[in-house]
């Protein structure tokens, strides 16, 4: 009895150390989670038809800040300043976060915004961001 004693209090004891030593970013909200320096690492696309290419953002790095602005870097190193948002959506039994985002290059006065209808966070430096067509959804996958 007493080494069964001894077994459960090093198991306990091990869970204890493992849940302290483990992020707790899952315990963050989606507003918290993202903020920081995210690459566009992957943009997959399920359904019929669709081309990425059709996508405002395919590749380049944003810098979510907390105050609810950001910096884009595309591919070709321009530099675009913005806002972003994340919207908590609950219908019946379903909470979806989405992403609202817009950015403005203001040496060519271009603007590029992108709404994502579903935000998930697969780790503490991988998410994903749905969007939808007609008959596509795309898959765009961020990593720090």
């Amino acid at each position: 009895m007493k080494n069964m004693k001894i077994n459960y209090a090093a198991i306990l004891l091990i869970a204890v150390l493992l849940f302290v030593g483990c992020s707790k970013d899952f315990l963050k909200s989606y507003d918290k989670r993202i903020v920081g320096t995210w690459e566009i690492t992957d943009v997959k696309n399920a359904g019929l038809f669709g081309s990425s290419s059709s996508l405002t953002f395919t590749s380049g790095t944003f810098t979510f800040l907390e105050d609810g602005s950001l910096e884009y870097t595309n591919s070709a190193n321009d530099i675009y300043e913005g806002t972003w948002n994340i919207i908590k959506k609950t219908a019946e039994d379903n909470t979806v976060q989405s992403l609202q985002i817009t950015a403005v290059n203001f040496t060519s006065q271009e603007v590029l915004s992108a709404y994502y209808d579903d935000v998930s966070f697969l780790g503490t430096d991988h998410f994903t961001a749905s969007t939808q067509t007609t008959f596509t959804t795309y898959v765009t996958h961020f990593r720090r």
